[in-house]
This record gives structure tokens, sequence and C-alpha cells, in this order.
């Protein structure tokens, strides 16, 4: 079925990191240090893709700012990323932005996977739970990344938004990013459950517009590790990113965001507990964050400091010492948006959805019953 005009879409601005403007790699520009530099280009032509080349003159220059100079497709922001994530480097060593720069410097920048020309339909399953002519909401599985960035330039909830626009001859929003057609909101990789997708601009602009004003109602369910003090409480914990591990975030109050969640204890087990999340903000990582900040880390979520848990753990050694037993019930954190709540962006009247939750909750939850049920 030949796609809609909105269903393959072409990047009009660069994803987390942006990829060169014609997908090739930038050589160092002709300006008044042209003669200074040597370039060499060493990578597969979809892999990271390395330049390297040594400075020949005094130039007295910023890192950051040298670096704008000679890849002028890429952002001063998405430069100084990049040297934060290590992937500058000056004299084999990791570079910072503030780096003044001087004659003989060795420096080598590993650059992102080129960027496809348009998102590449791929038959991803979709479990959808709701549909109409302005949205559709899906239970979103596990170990599903939702719109593509460097990397992870296909298998993503976009890739399977995009096949099943051209299969239904249908569309997705634009919204204010080409890369990311109809995504209102997102979840983590591993994190299951409901995801709004628009299908019109202004469907996504109304829901949006929701979500900025915090007029949404979001619920989600978490087993975590321990059992908290309070039946419910509110966790008012700001928000940033962790100072020295840039792809975690942490509880900061000198320089964080407000982030709040509030927290209901729906079941208690020995060591482990049933939770209702509400998060009153939309931070990154916020639950897992405020779940672990608390002294209660999500099961599984070993970046926060979860644990993966077998039967043999959950049994106290009452059960076989098989492989199967040792076995992790959950290779995730057991995170799920269960429930949300909105206004819809046409009738105007209160949406409310649900998704079930997927297998792997399900049986650590039902282990928990039959193991650490507390009389």
């Amino acid at each position: 079925m030949k796609p809609t005009k909105r269903t393959l879409i072409k990047p009009g601005k660069a994803a987390a990191v942006p990829p060169p403007t014609e997908g090739e790699v930038p050589a160092p520009q002709t300006d008044e240090t042209a003669e200074t530099v040597e370039t060499e280009v060493a990578s597969e032509e979809e892999g990271p893709q390395r330049v390297a080349w040594t400075v020949r003159h005094d130039l007295k220059k910023r890192m950051d700012l040298y670096l704008r100079d000679r890849f002028p497709d890429f952002s001063r922001t998405a430069l100084q990323k990049l040297v934060q994530e290590g992937a500058v480097t000056i004299n084999g060593r990791k570079a910072k932005s503030s780096t003044t720069l001087h004659t003989g410097d060795r420096i080598e920048v590993t650059l992102p996977p080129r960027a496809p020309d348009e998102i590449l339909p791929e038959n991803i399953p979709l479990e959808i739970i709701y549909e109409d002519d302005q949205f559709l909401a899906i239970n979103k599985q596990p170990s599903l990344i939702v719109h593509p960035a460097r990397g992870h330039w296909s298998g993503t909830l976009i890739n399977g938004l995009v096949y099943y626009a051209q299969q239904t001859n249908s569309q997705l929003s634009v919204g204010s990013d080409p890369w990311r057609p109809g995504i209102i909101h997102r979840l983590d990789r591993d994190t299951t459950g409901i995801i709004l997708i628009a299908k019109t601009d202004e469907a996504h602009w109304r829901i949006a517009g929701q979500f900025e004003r915090r007029t949404t109602q979001k619920t989600y369910l978490a087993i975590v590790h321990g059992v908290p003090e309070f039946d419910s409480d509110l966790i008012d914990a700001p928000l940033a990113v962790h100072p020295r591990m840039r792809e975690l975030y942490a509880v900061r109050p000198e320089v964080g965001k407000p982030a709040q969640t509030v927290y209901k204890v729906l079941e208690r087990f020995d060591g482990f507990a049933l939770l209702e999340l509400q998060p009153k903000t939309g931070r990154t990582h916020q639950l897992r964050v405020h779940c672990a900040h608390i002294g209660h880390p999500i099961v599984g979520d070993v970046m926060y400091g979860g644990r993966a848990v077998s039967l043999w753990d959950l049994a106290h050694g009452a059960l076989p010492d098989t492989p199967e037993n040792r076995t992790s019930l959950i290779n995730r954190q057991a995170l799920h948006a269960w429930r949300i709540q909105f206004v819809h962006p046409k009738l105007f009247h209160r949406v409310a959805l649900e998704a079930p939750l997927y297998q792997d909750i399900k049986t650590l939850f039902g282990a928990l019953q039959k193991y650490r049920k507390k009389a």
C-alpha cells in the first residue's frame, strides 16, 4: 500500500546528537587554519565514524569552539555532548570543552553513525488498546526504544508505527520533530505500558498541551525492594543529571528541576511491595530515581540500585537449587504505565485507558504472592 506523505518522515532537524546534514562524514572546514590539519576517516559506512588530525599552529581556542568551526553541521550543544560522552580525545586523553588547543595536539572525534534519509517502516508487533481518527494508545512492550536516535535507527516504536500507518492507510502527526512522528510523550526502553500516539497535528498539540499543563493523570505500577514506612506519601525531590555518570539522573536539590511523585502501597510482601505511582511532574527517570531515593529501588532496575530476583531468592531456599529456579523472573525494571486519563482532543470528554501488565511482571507478582505473602 502506497504510504501517505506523512508516513515516511524526512529529517528536518537532528536527533539527540545531530548527524551531518548530507549523511556523510564532515571533513574539517576551510578557514584560516585549513592548512594546519590532517584528516583521517576510519569507519564502516553505517557505524561510528572517526575523524583524526594534528593541529599545526597554536590556535589559542577552546575545544568546543574549535570543533564548531570544524563541524558546522553540528550545534555547539551537540558537540559539547560528544565531549562529555568521551567521544573527543586530545593526545589520547578524554577532552574537555574548555581545553585550549596548542601546536602538535592530536585530536580524534568519534561521530555518530550516519543517519538514514528516512524512517524505515518495520513490521514490529504493536498491542493497540484504543484507536480512533485522532490518536491511538499502545501497550508498549519491554526492550522497545520509542524513537530513533544515535545508534538506534531501526527497531524502534516509530519504525513500527510508520509500518502500521502504511498498512492502514492512516497518518501520524508531524509534531515539532520529524524524526518522532506521532510521539506526544515517551517511556523508558524497558518500561512497559500506555503510550499515546497522535494521528493529526491538532490532536498532537491538544494532548501535548495537557501534559505541559499537568492536567493528565498518569498511574504506574511498580514492584520495589522493601516496604515503605507509610501507606502513602509525596516524594518531593528535584532531579538533575548525575554529577559523575552522565547517563543517570540523581536527586540534586541545589541544581535540580522540581519533581514530585505520589506513591501508595497496594500490597505488602516479605521484603517487597507493590506500589501505585502518580508522577506530578515528568522528569527523565523520575519514578526510578524517586523510588531509589526513598530506599526502595524498583526490582530489576540495576541502574538505580534494584536487583534481579529469582524463585530461589523468593522461596528462601525451599526450592531445589536448579538453573531454572535461579533464573531471574524479570530482566528489566518492574515498572508499568498502567492507567492514563486525559481530555479527548476532538470530542472533549474525559478518556480513561488502562494497559494490562506484561507477563514478566505478572510472573514476579505471582511468585511474591506464593512465597512472600504476609499473613
